[in-house]
């Protein structure tokens, strides 16, 4: 496993591109709305690893439900596995909990599960897999 990407829930893509353009000195390489998670999204490329800001496309997001409780900032890290229905079933026998084990499309051209942060001290974790 190795860290994919940092998601960073955001009230205003344009003011959030503009500022990480900035910070990064490079524009995001690929924006994308994800309908299913009413969000949209802009990824910047990290070394190794990436940024996701996702800002809400309506007001049942999930998106603008944790912005509501918690403000902007860090929503989820995400790590990269090569075989996500293995890692489902090796994190389920190590008592995880997961928000769905149903892998479902995400951003990024990857297939993704999430794992409860009641089971992962309070953080979201996403569990990505590029799509064959």
């Amino acid at each position: 496993m190795k860290l994919e990407h940092i998601g960073l829930a955001v009230q205003s893509l344009g003011v959030s591109d503009e500022l990480f353009t900035r910070l990064l000195g490079k524009e995001s390489y690929k924006k994308e709305t994800v309908e299913r998670e009413g969000v949209v999204t802009s990824f910047y490329a990290t070394g190794e690893s990436k940024i996701e800001l996702l800002e809400a496309s309506n007001s049942d997001s999930p998106i603008s439900k944790f912005i509501e409780k918690r403000g902007e900032g860090i929503h989820h890290l995400a790590f990269g596995v090569e075989d996500l229905n293995y890692e489902i079933d090796r994190l389920k026998k190590e008592g995880f909990v997961f928000i769905s084990e149903e892998p479902k499309e995400g951003a990024d051209n990857k297939l993704v599960v999430f794992l409860h942060p009641k089971s992962t001290n309070g953080v979201l974790i996403e569990l990505c897999q590029e799509k064959r």
